[in-house]
């Protein structure tokens, strides 16, 4: 026969068990809600492009020409402007990014250092719009005025691809991949500073102290110690900054040019996948090739994006796990 003791303790164990239950199906649901969401965002927009995919074929990632007027669609002029535009963007903000970085966790004075890092952090606050508007209205003139000429007259000397890029030979416009490559280099630059800087606070500090005690100098002790060591870990913080330029569309809306054309030059106006959907998608109606065209470059675009995001996470967790 049990005790009333006995019988408040098992009540209080089935409350208990009842509670993690209710828990753990809470957290599988909203794991499951991620995966559907996403699921279905893959699912709607191949659906949306299989008329382009049926009408043009494997043709449509590969063909150049863009008419609307004779419903002729080539995805590569837009996958081209993405790729070179976001490329650039790494090339510039990587660097800067790693600089910053290093420079909060190693020199930087204490009393400055929280102050710099919320500095740097407030960047990625700011509206996309804004760096659009700022990008059209004071560094394209700027790069259309002083950068431009002062690139072509000093690369002149770089042999061409061919017979259609000359990379810096195009007219001082303002506007094209190198304007847009800028922008989204400060856009993704807080991205890759910040998690660059938690990347180097995980370094052990035995590794250091080990290295300068062997007579290291600052830069051989990062070089040597601290770069293998986290390896990884860095490669993906370039990975998310390049995941953030892939899909950027206002900003580059206003200084690429939205020109739908393969591009001669690093500064001739092009296009983006997302500045081609912005531009075109309110013109396109229900049910239409022009509408199916917009949805299958949005499929291309979250497929290389999912896939960008993905090694940038896979690359973090093995040098969690190393």
């Amino acid at each position: 026969m049990t005790t009333p003791a006995a019988d408040t303790e098992t009540i209080g164990a089935r409350r208990f068990h009842l509670g993690d239950t209710a828990f753990r199906i809470s957290l599988h649901v909203a794991g499951a809600i991620v995966v559907i969401v996403l699921l279905s965002i893959l699912v709607i927009m191949f659906t949306g492009g299989k008329l382009a995919f049926d009408t043009f074929g494997l043709g449509f990632i590969w063909g150049t020409e863009w008419n609307p007027v004779t419903k002729i669609y080539g995805a590569l002029p837009a996958i081209t402007g993405t790729i070179v535009t976001a490329a650039l963007a790494l090339l510039i903000a990587w660097p800067i990014g790693f600089g910053i970085a290093f420079f909060l966790t190693e020199i930087c004075p204490d009393r400055l250092r929280a102050a710099l890092g919320v500095a740097i952090e407030l960047l990625a606050a700011v509206p996309s719009i804004v760096y659009g508007m700022w990008g059209f209205f004071v560094l394209a003139p700027f790069m259309s005025e002083y950068v431009q000429p002062w690139l072509t007259s000093t690369f002149l000397w770089i042999p061409a691809i061919g017979d259609s890029f000359f990379w810096f030979t195009a007219p001082p416009i303002g506007v094209g991949l190198l304007t847009a490559s800028l922008i989204l280099a400060i856009m993704i630059l807080p991205f890759i500073a910040a998690t660059t800087r938690d990347v180097l606070r995980s370094t052990p500090q035995l590794l250091k102290d080990g290295a300068y005690a062997m007579g290291a100098t600052r830069w051989e002790a990062l070089t040597g110690a601290v770069i293998p060591a986290v390896r990884g870990s860095l490669f993906g913080a370039v990975f998310l900054g390049l995941g953030r330029a892939l899909g950027e569309t206002m900003a580059v809306v206003f200084v690429i040019g939205n020109a739908i054309r393969m591009p001669d030059s690093v500064m001739a106006p092009s296009a983006t996948i997302a500045s081609v959907v912005a531009n075109s998608f309110p013109e396109a109606e229900p049910g239409t090739l022009d509408l199916a065209v917009l949805l299958g470059l949005g499929f291309i675009l979250f497929v290389v994006s999912f896939g960008v995001l993905a090694v940038a996470r896979l690359l973090l967790r093995q040098e969690r796990m190393s």
